[in-house]
């Protein structure tokens, strides 16, 4: 028997009352079909849409950690907009500001003109970031996606450097733009993209689960560090002096893999030596997310340059590059975007940053991401299909295996993406939604509002423990 209780006591506030109430997945199993809001979507939507594929929900209201359907059923949102919900649906402050805002009359769209607002939604952001970074950071507003804010960075470097080339990572995910693609480690979405690859070299990332140099461990660590080494300082290896270095010290569509706080150290110190700048992409891992305000404050370090977007703007669509001054060499106009100046965002993303940091979310969400994992790893001692559960804060994956498959140099069985997808579909039709992600769509990932309770953990790990019981007994010919 599993420790977790099957209807826990979910405690909530206002109107998440009436969903919490009304979320009894594990006793009555949602049966999914399509609507005719799907099927229209189905028929007028590009092919490129991607979680309705496998989150083929209707939706109509949502409160906190809740969301309910057209057809009246309530689920817990573990994906939370990728991410970008830090507080969850339709939070109270949030709501407030938008409210604030609409009241005053302000203007709704401003470019890049300044605006109290704006103002005050600045002085917020630098004093959530470390002060050895803003001490004389510039920030530069991007269009209304992490990808802009991404290409913006890429920009900066280059223009300040001088150089073209630039680093990145296997597993890496910086958006969907032509030059954000580059830097991508995934090979799907750039096959129909012809030469896509000019200026990009990729680096071995210390996935310690699946080790590219088949080491794990510290030994493997070391091993990338001195690889990144050479490739920084051999004057025979091939690769012109980059522009810049960018990585994730989580990543996240990478499958959730948490580099070391070694690796993250080693990294700022050879690229600081090499002159090249560092960044760190924090679109997914920002605001609380880990455990920290911010991933690289894990390992201490401070970056040149953070790209930063998602939770950012409290729910709503903004995106912004933060900079050492010294880097602060490109032209007026530069980098510009019509809707840089997104109003609304900005207030909704004062309001998240604030609470925050005055409720410390990132410790809670330290301490909730503990009990989530420490729940996951129990039900890794019963099903050997879950193969790797790791992680850091509310930003959690779990690698999903064939136990029988062929082994790796650690003797970790291969991914199992059909069945990670089975039961991805079953904690769907038991309440609880997810996501994949990984090599081969292999793991499974949590990404909660950091607002979700110990209560509420608790019954994401009830829902997730009947889901992977019927999956793994009903479906043993998916591992394959």
């Amino acid at each position: 028997m599993h420790p977790f209780p099957a209807t826990p006591t979910v405690r909530t506030t206002d109107a998440a009352d009436e969903l919490a109430r009304r979320h009894n997945a594990l006793a009555q199993p949602y049966t999914l079909a399509k609507n005719p809001l799907l099927e229209r979507q189905e028929a007028r939507e590009s092919s490129a849409r991607s979680y309705p594929r496998r989150i083929p929900l209707a939706l109509k209201r949502a409160h906190g950690v809740y969301v309910e359907d057209v057809e009246g059923r309530v689920f817990i949102d573990c994906l939370a907009g990728a991410g970008t919900l830090a507080l969850g649906h339709n939070h109270p402050v949030v709501i407030e500001a938008l409210r604030e805002v609409l009241a005053d009359g302000l203007p709704l769209h401003t470019l890049d003109l300044t605006t109290p607002v704006k103002d005050r939604f600045v002085q917020d952001l630098f004093d959530i970031l470390p002060a050895d970074f803003t001490r004389d950071a510039r920030v530069q507003f991007c269009g209304p996606t992490g990808a802009d804010a991404v290409e913006a960075a890429l920009k900066l470097v280059k223009t300040a450097t001088g150089r073209g080339t630039m680093l990145a990572f296997h597993g890496a995910y910086h958006g969907m733009t032509q030059g954000a693609l580059h830097l991508m480690g995934s090979l799907g979405p750039k096959r129909p993209l012809n030469g896509i690859l000019q200026g990009v070299q990729f680096l071995p990332y210390p996935y310690d689960y699946r080790c590219p140099f088949g080491l794990g461990g510290e030994a493997g660590v070391q091993t990338g560090l001195r690889y990144i080494e050479t490739v920084l300082n051999d004057p025979e290896g091939g690769i012109p002096h980059p522009a810049g270095l960018i990585f994730e010290a989580v990543q996240g569509e990478g499958g959730v893999v948490p580099a070391a706080d070694a690796w993250v150290r080693g990294v700022r110190e050879l690229t600081a030596r090499a002159d090249v700048p560092l960044i760190v992409d924090e679109i997914q891992t920002g605001f609380g997310r880990t455990g920290r305000m911010f991933a690289f404050e894990h390992a201490g370090i401070t970056p040149d340059v953070v790209v930063l977007s998602k939770a950012i703007g409290g729910g709503l669509p903004l995106s912004v590059v933060v900079y050492r001054g010294e880097l602060d060499q490109w032209k007026p106009g530069a980098h510009a975007g019509t809707f840089r100046g997104n109003q609304l965002a900005m207030a909704a993303g004062s309001a998240t940053l604030r609470l925050i940091r005055a409720e410390g979310l990132h410790e809670q969400a330290q301490r909730n991401g503990e009990r989530l994992a420490a729940g996951l790893r129990q039900l890794q001692r019963d099903y050997p299909q879950l193969g790797d559960v790791r992680g850091r804060g509310l930003m959690l994956g779990v690698e999903i295996v064939d136990p029988r498959g062929e082994r790796n140099a650690h003797g970790h069985p291969a991914a199992a993406p059909a069945l990670a997808g089975a039961l991805q579909a079953e904690c769907l039709r038991h309440g609880l939604i997810i996501e994949l992600g990984g090599r081969h769509g292999s793991v499974v990932r949590f990404l909660p509002p950091l607002v979700i309770s110990e209560a509420q953990i608790d019954h994401v790990l009830a829902i997730f423990a009947t889901a992977a019981a019927k999956t793994f007994r009903d479906a043993p010919a998916l591992a394959c």
